[in-house]
């Protein structure tokens, strides 16, 4: 959540094997109705995994099949891209320091990272013991 009165929510989903972030949607709300569209956009799934929120339950998964977990099994990789998220942006770490202003701007920043993330995700896949900073898989 971004800023006190102009509250933003930041949804993601996560490849399970690679970590590559494959769909992430940003809504005034944290209801069905984003969750929908992002489910929606993002590449079909068999498995889908996710807190105990009420949310997800209303949400059409079709031909996937929606697992709630009390823990954080298999919501470990979710959770550490959102860490990851909130450290290279500072605009999504502290509510009282750093939000955005502009939606478009968090929008833009967002789609750069998760371009650098992925690129540097399937870079680590392909080659483990090689040292992978986010800075270096910016640029093309």
């Amino acid at each position: 959540m971004l800023g006190q009165k102009n509250s933003v929510y930041l949804i993601t989903f996560v490849e399970h094997s690679s970590g590559c972030i494959v769909g992430w949607q940003l809504g005034k709300v944290r209801d069905e109705a984003v969750m929908q569209a992002l489910v929606d956009t993002a590449p079909q799934a068999v498995w889908y995994y996710s807190d105990l929120w009420a949310g997800y339950w209303h949400v059409v998964y079709a031909p996937g099949t929606y697992t709630p977990m009390p823990d954080k099994s298999e919501t470990f990789r979710v959770e550490g891209g959102n860490a990851e998220l909130r450290r290279y942006l500072a605009r999504l770490a502290r509510r009282s320091r750093c939000f955005s202003r502009c939606v478009k701007a968090l929008q833009r920043a967002i789609r750069l990272f998760v371009f650098a993330w992925n690129r540097r995700q399937l870079y680590r896949r392909r080659f483990p013991r090689y040292p992978a900073h986010l800075r270096d898989f910016v640029c093309p």
